[in-house]
């Protein structure tokens, strides 16, 4: 519930802190739990983040917090208009590998320990036995976190995937961005990093689609734009080389076009 006078951001910052500090677990050690950085849960805890639902539920089961959502219409609470951007990403990521003989599962539940989370999307080729951990982001807030996330779910694949009848031999772990000039500003200005994290870009994942047997070493980066009917729907950063300006300013405005 909401603390009188606090917004639900301000009561989840103070949440975290007593919580915390109630069962004495440092910074470091919860941001490791919740595959976070350090500086992240500080941020959290002064007010400055703006964690998603599955981070926020991730702390909570960390913390032994009990946390509920109520949302009554007209009235809408937490990240409703987020997870229209991501959801639409989501599926049309999951269409576009099925059309062309991917088995996908969406959604799928991950738990580790004390940690909870969902793999946005796993697709499987059943000939080659590879599988891919795809996860769809709608901006490039915090690479780091990204990383220790996607690695967390590259490790639990193996097992989820067999639950779900296949039979793995190889994961790759694949991020889909949205297209927006706010995503290609935080590639530039990362460049390095990126490079070093995510070498393989939308020209050979695109490859890879179509001929899995001569996918490339590597995690993968590409941008997607779930209103695009294009063949080659991995969309290159500018970074890559792609001269033609995205199709959304930022996540603001893919909002504005699809509740518009």
């Amino acid at each position: 519930m909401l603390y009188s006078g606090m917004t639900l951001h301000d009561t989840f910052a103070s949440l975290c802190r007593t919580g915390r500090a109630r069962l004495h677990v440092t910074q470091r050690r919860l941001a490791a739990q919740v595959g976070v950085s350090r500086g992240y849960i500080a941020n959290i805890e002064i007010g400055r983040a703006n964690p998603c639902l599955a981070l926020i539920e991730r702390i909570a089961l960390a913390l032994d917090l009990d946390i509920e959502l109520v949302v009554r219409t007209p009235v809408i609470l937490g990240g409703w208009q987020r997870d229209l951007v991501h959801a639409r990403c989501s599926g049309y990521a999951d269409r576009r590998l099925r059309a062309t003989g991917w088995q996908t599962a969406r959604e799928v539940e991950i738990v580790s320990g004390r940690s909870h989370g969902w793999i946005d999307l796993l697709a499987f080729d059943e000939a080659t036995g590879i599988l891919l951990v795809v996860e769809i982001k709608t901006r490039l807030d915090d690479v780091g976190a990204i990383e220790r996330q996607m690695a967390w779910y590259e490790r639990s694949a193996f097992r989820v995937a067999r639950e779900l009848g296949w039979e793995p031999r190889r994961v790759v772990g694949w991020l889909l961005v949205l297209a927006s000039v706010e995503v290609d500003d935080s590639m530039r200005a990362n460049r390095e990093v990126m490079d070093r994290a995510f070498p393989v870009r939308a020209p050979e994942m695109t490859a890879m689609i179509d001929t899995p047997r001569d996918a490339r070493p590597g995690r993968g980066i590409a941008l997607i734009d779930p209103a695009s009917r294009r063949r080659n729907w991995l969309i290159r950063t500018r970074a890559d080389g792609r001269r033609t300006k995205a199709p959304y300013q930022g996540y603001a405005d893919a909002v504005r076009r699809f509740t518009g």
